[in-house]
């Protein structure tokens, strides 16, 4: 009788210690799980690429400013985001690149035209074709979407490799607010420094018309930077957002919550 209590009590304490074993197993498992989904799916995922994390706007000395419609709120992103008007798409059916004036006037009139006005800004050591003080010729490109470094040279298909993007697309603009504008206000809309960048060729057409809930830059890094900058030109041009693409600006900027409008000087 006696070897059977004891028997009783062994078992039952051995039970309890598996209890007690299973308990923390689970309290880990789910510490881990909770460690992943917070923290450490950021740490354990790829480096980002490299490559810049930002882009100039204006070059000092050569460079002016291009009149908005009202200027560039400093600040969070995030907070001038919740600014930006919510609504649904107007009908793209009606655009055309002609109602955004000529391409690649010389807004600022500093004499040159904006796409040489960007390259110069955008390369390191952009040196000039013979004989010209505008045009481009050759220079070393660190290009944000990608992170790739490659180099400029102009030619008929050399220059195609690197092109000049509309951060907020033109297409994307014209369904969101640019319709109302005036004429010279969407001439400024497509040759403001604030909106423009140099990109790579391909990324560019991989982009098209694309806001931010279809079409992220592949190079993270600039990931915040770029929707920092579609909220700028937005709040400046009094464009819109859809709800969709508000959702994704608010995701990445979940990564950077102290990230700054883009705020031209």
């Amino acid at each position: 009788m006696t070897a059977t209590w004891n028997d009783f009590r062994r078992a039952r304490r051995r039970s309890r210690q598996a209890w007690v074993l299973l308990a923390a197993g689970a309290l880990a498992t789910l510490a881990a799980l909770s460690w992943f989904f917070t923290v450490g799916q950021f740490l354990l995922a790829e480096p980002p690429p490299a490559g810049p994390t930002e882009a100039p706007v204006l070059a000092a000395g050569w460079m002016k400013a291009v009149d908005a419609v009202q200027s560039v709120p400093a600040g969070r992103a995030a907070d001038v985001l919740e600014t930006l008007p919510v609504k649904g798409r107007a009908a793209g059916n009606t655009y055309d690149r002609s109602v955004f004036g000529q391409a690649w006037l010389d807004v600022d009139r500093n004499g040159c035209d904006t796409r040489n006005d960007i390259l110069r800004r955008d390369l390191t050591g952009a040196r000039f074709t013979d004989g010209s003080r505008c045009r481009i010729g050759a220079g070393t490109f660190q290009e944000p979407y990608t992170g790739r470094t490659t180099q400029f040279q102009r030619g008929t298909d050399s220059s195609k490799a690197v092109q000049i993007d509309h951060v907020v697309a033109l297409g994307d603009a014209w369904q969101k607010g640019a319709q109302q504008l005036s004429a010279v206000q969407r001439q400024h809309l497509a040759n403001d420094p604030l909106n423009l960048v140099a990109a790579d060729g391909q990324a560019n057409q991989d982009k098209s018309a694309a806001d931010a809930a279809t079409w992220l830059p592949p190079n993270k890094s600039f990931r915040c930077h770029y929707v920092a900058r579609q909220i700028s030109v937005k709040a400046a041009y009094r464009l819109w957002v859809t709800p969709a693409e508000k959702d994704a600006m608010k995701r990445v900027l979940g990564a950077c919550p102290g990230q700054q409008t883009i705020v031209p000087h």
